[in-house]
């Protein structure tokens, strides 16, 4: 589809099938380049729709610092669904667009079928947020001092090496397509969308009267997202977690028939009407 104009900016949708739209939002280290596993496989019996967030080429990649953050992003998302018309869509984020996803689905919940919330939540954990609000500003100032996007420990990090170690063309893929980021809109994503985003921690009431079916997945060795699954799977009533072996971060990557599998049995579900609230009886007090 090419560029369209959204909140004042010319967003890159690519746009493929027909029936029932979902709409695919990517992580930090990815772009609507990211979802082609998926969009190859689902655009055969659904529309499909992944964009390159504002900062990410062939988007625009604006110079202004306050023209990026967390709700931008969110609002940029609810933008691309008014630009395509499209009333009611699935949503699918990964990481950081699982937070914009989730953000869009608590503000406009009547847009939303369903969601997707894949590897995301990190930088929510109390215990270790000032560590991930810190590391995240520092690597924004590396990249603007050296105008470089070559970051092998990014690149190469402990949630990453497994798609390294599973499939390495795809890999290499995904490092090249990183490298060809621009080096200012990353910057200033980490500093404004990254490190500036509330805790999911401190949306729990929000959270927890949420009804839009909701499939957690997450990585079993993707350490920084864990437990705020688990906890967001306890207090969601209408979602669902699932958890990847021997998986890290960019689970859609690493194991695309698995992903789209539960993907599109999630999407049956929830067209057919056979998505509902968690059992009250099946719920317990943690454990001391």
């Amino acid at each position: 589809m090419g560029l369209k104009r959204v909140n004042g900016i010319e967003l890159h949708i690519e746009d493929r099938g027909t029936g029932t739209p979902i709409v695919f939002v990517h992580e930090l280290g990815g772009d609507n380049r990211s979802w082609r596993g998926q969009l190859d496989v689902l655009s055969q019996h659904y529309r499909c729709i992944a964009y390159s967030a504002r900062g990410y080429l062939p988007s625009d990649v604006p110079e202004e610092e306050d023209a990026y953050g967390w709700q931008m992003a969110v609002d940029d998302l609810a933008g691309v669904l008014d630009v395509l018309e499209l009333d009611k869509v699935f949503l699918v984020g990964l990481s950081m667009g699982a937070y914009t996803a989730l953000m869009e689905t608590m503000q406009q919940p009547e847009r939303v079928l369903g969601l997707v919330f894949a590897s995301g939540g990190t930088g929510a954990n109390p215990d270790t947020r000032e560590k991930f609000i810190a590391d995240a500003l520092a690597l924004a100032d590396q990249i603007l001092e050296t105008g470089s996007l070559d970051l092998p420990g990014f690149l190469e990090g402990p949630s990453r090496v497994q798609l390294q170690n599973k499939n390495k063309p795809a890999w290499q893929e995904f490092a090249g397509h990183f490298k060809q980021h621009s080096v200012l809109g990353t910057a200033m994503t980490l500093r404004h969308v990254q490190a500036s985003r509330p805790s999911l921690c401190i949306f729990e009431d929000e959270l927890a009267a949420l009804s839009v079916p909701t499939l957690l997945l997450a990585g079993d060795e993707d350490e920084h997202v864990l437990d705020i699954n688990l906890w967001l799977k306890r207090i969601m009533p209408y979602a669902a977690l699932s958890v990847f072996a021997k998986s890290g971060h960019l689970i859609n990557l690493e194991e695309p028939v698995a992903f789209n599998a539960q993907v599109k049995d999630f999407l049956a579900d929830v067209e057919a009407g056979q998505w509902a609230r968690r059992d009250p009886r099946s719920q317990v007090a943690p454990e001391v």
